[in-house]
């Protein structure tokens, strides 16, 4: 860690908007631990914490320009780790979801044999029906719940209407349902 401080930020944050590597290097070290012990109180997970450091830091380094009207540098970069650790949640939570859902989703099928699949046989059917989905409705899957992105963020990202990628979730989840009972 660079232990000697930097006299103004706003030269800083210049610097860092002109593409200094060696100034955006001292914003990282000095927010770094900030942001980390922020994140992980927040997600109780080392890994996703440096995963929030990594997207907000990012995030600063693609500004550029507008860098240079950013008055309370802190605030700001607080600010964009609380989204991204929001964001992370939002990831963990419709992981949670998705494997308690396709839990329930084994447990009603009727087997022939009357014994339930484990966690490992569901994730297994479920990779490969998401395998044969078509590809639009496989990447909108995908963005939706192993991302845990919003319809609208993944029709942002990719282009398309609101109501195209509902449309894609629905055939998608309808194909992995039945894809399932066919599979047990």
């Amino acid at each position: 860690m660079i232990t000697k401080p930097f006299v103004d930020e706003d030269q800083l944050l210049a610097k860092i908007a002109g593409k200094d590597h060696f100034a955006f290097k001292i914003l990282y070290e000095k927010y770094y631990e900030l942001i980390f012990k922020f994140s992980f109180r927040l997600l109780q997970c080392e890994s996703s914490a440096e995963e929030v450091i990594q997207d907000t830091m990012l995030q600063i380094w693609q500004l550029g320009d507008k860098l240079r009207t950013i008055n309370n540098i802190e605030a700001f970069i607080k600010t964009i780790a609380r989204r991204r650790a929001i964001d992370q949640l939002r990831i963990q939570q419709q992981s949670f979801v998705t494997q308690k859902g396709l839990l329930s989703m084994f447990n009603a099928v009727e087997l022939g044999s009357n014994e339930g699949f484990s966690l490992e046989s569901a994730y297994l059917a479920l990779e490969k029906g998401i395998e044969k989905l078509p590809n639009q409705q496989r990447l909108v899957y995908q963005l939706c719940y192993q991302q845990g992105l919003k319809y609208q963020e993944v029709a942002d990202r990719l282009h398309i209407s609101h109501g195209t990628v509902q449309t894609h979730m629905k055939l998608a989840l309808k194909f992995l349902r039945e894809y399932i009972r066919q599979y047990s």
